[in-house]
């Protein structure tokens, strides 16, 4: 016999009450700064909705938790607080932004040396923002993490910076943009821990790349939880921007994956799991990027690795192509050997990238090499080498450049000054 349900009319009207309260929405119009025109395409959030503006930047969005979030490619993200029954047209300008940074690693940004030197540059050059190891290439978490899976795999047994929290309100006092690097399925930590999760080889033995680390099968996407997890709780630390590493297949033949290895399973895959950042970072407002291989912008198809342009462009606020010289090591066409037109390299691909998807510069900001060659005549990328490859990166339109060197060694020379000039 089914039981009746009875409703009481005190709790029934509550209920009528709340289904049917109005939800406060919200219109305006984004432009930018200084020439107040309008920004088409950008970002607009309250809580987990979001929207974008049309081709006028006009945007209309029901306003779930009293705030308003904005952010657009090349510009500043703004946060705005409404009044309460605030229903007024706002009229939202953003200020142009590009990133000029470089890298510390879950041992650079703890290190007070390496740490002090980069922030001395931060001072005397045009350097404005810092990558940040949030999760590093062997899967260690430099600050007290409270993701109890990040203590179980063993990602907690360095802990480089103390007081997180404390050292962004630092760099936040600098005006330094600050960029969280997450590497996502080279993860050994996890992947040993859960070899159900993992990689396999032909012989169903856990998989190893050539530095020894094993990997995450990027086709589980119960695996995927871990990374967006820390990326969840970066963006709540105070990131800007969350940018994902090794979002990619490893480039070796006879794996074992959950699904078949075809290119659509692959694209599938790796789009996937950033379209679930992308939603699951929505209530921070803080932008999406995602590092690629410099011939992924050349390459017709994923590169074997998931990673197809056109695809990953949707997903993502900015992608990151890392164009070093020495890793084009079968060339371009034209150029047999890229670390002698360290110019021309990112220059040529940059072109191709916006040729290829029909976009704007902006939504682009390379890797640039500044350590010494390996591929092929073992030359140091200097000054000179550096300053071709960030002019290039201008010359190009992108959204700023980041220096990578896995020391975390970075000089002055080569880099650009601000408009006032560098100091002594």
């Amino acid at each position: 016999m089914r039981r009746r349900i009875r409703f009481r009319p005190v709790a029934f009207a509550l209920l009528v009450c709340a289904i049917c309260r109005p939800v406060l929405a919200i219109e305006g119009t984004v432009l930018s700064k200084p020439d107040q025109a309008p920004l088409a395409g950008a970002i607009v959030t309250s809580g987990a909705l979001t929207t974008r503006t049309d081709a006028a930047g006009h945007f209309q969005l029901p306003v779930s938790n009293g705030a308003l979030a904005v952010r657009a490619a090349g510009y500043e993200r703004r946060q705005l607080v409404l009044a309460a029954g605030q229903d007024q047209a706002q009229r939202i300008v953003l200020a142009p932004f590009q990133p000029k940074a470089v890298y510390l690693s879950v041992y650079g940004i703890g290190s007070s040396v390496l740490r002090d030197a980069a922030l001395k540059l931060e001072d005397q050059t045009a350097l404005n923002a810092l990558v940040i190891d949030v999760k590093g290439d062997r899967g260690l978490i430099p600050y007290p993490s409270a993701l109890p899976l990040a203590s179980t795999i063993g990602a907690q047994k360095v802990r480089s910076v103390s007081d997180m929290p404390a050292m962004i309100k630092l760099l936040r006092q600098k005006n330094i943009y600050l960029i969280g690097r997450i590497v996502v399925f080279k993860d050994d930590l996890l992947a040993t821990a859960h070899p159900e999760l993992a990689l396999h080889g032909p012989d169903g033995a856990l998989w190893h790349d050539r530095e020894g680390l094993a990997w995450l099968d990027p086709m589980r996407e119960e695996g995927w939880r871990y990374s967006l997890d820390v990326a969840e709780e970066a963006a709540r630390l105070g990131f800007d921007e969350i940018q994902f590493d090794y979002v990619r297949f490893p480039d070796a033949p006879g794996l074992r994956f959950a699904q078949p290895n075809t290119q659509a399973n692959r694209v599938a895959a790796i789009t996937g799991f950033l379209n679930a950042a992308r939603k699951r970072l929505a209530p921070y407002n803080v932008f999406v990027a995602a590092d690629i291989f410099g011939y992924v912008l050349w390459n017709p198809d994923d590169t074997a690795i998931g990673q197809e342009i056109n695809q990953l462009v949707q997903a993502v606020d900015y992608v990151c192509p890392m164009l070093y010289p020495s890793g084009f090591t079968w060339g371009l066409p034209g150029t047999s050997n890229p670390v002698e037109h360290p110019y021309d390299i990112v220059f040529r691909s940059l072109q191709k990238a916006k040729q290829r998807t029909g976009l704007p510069g902006l939504r682009f900001r390379p890797w640039l090499q500044d350590f010494t060659d390996y591929a092929f005549d073992r030359r140091k990328f200097d000054a000179d080498e550096v300053q071709a490859q960030i002019e290039a990166a201008r010359a190009a339109g992108s959204n700023g450049w980041m220096l990578w060197n896995p020391r975390n060694h970075y000089g002055r020379d080569g880099l650009p000054c601000d408009d006032g000039g560098c100091p002594p």
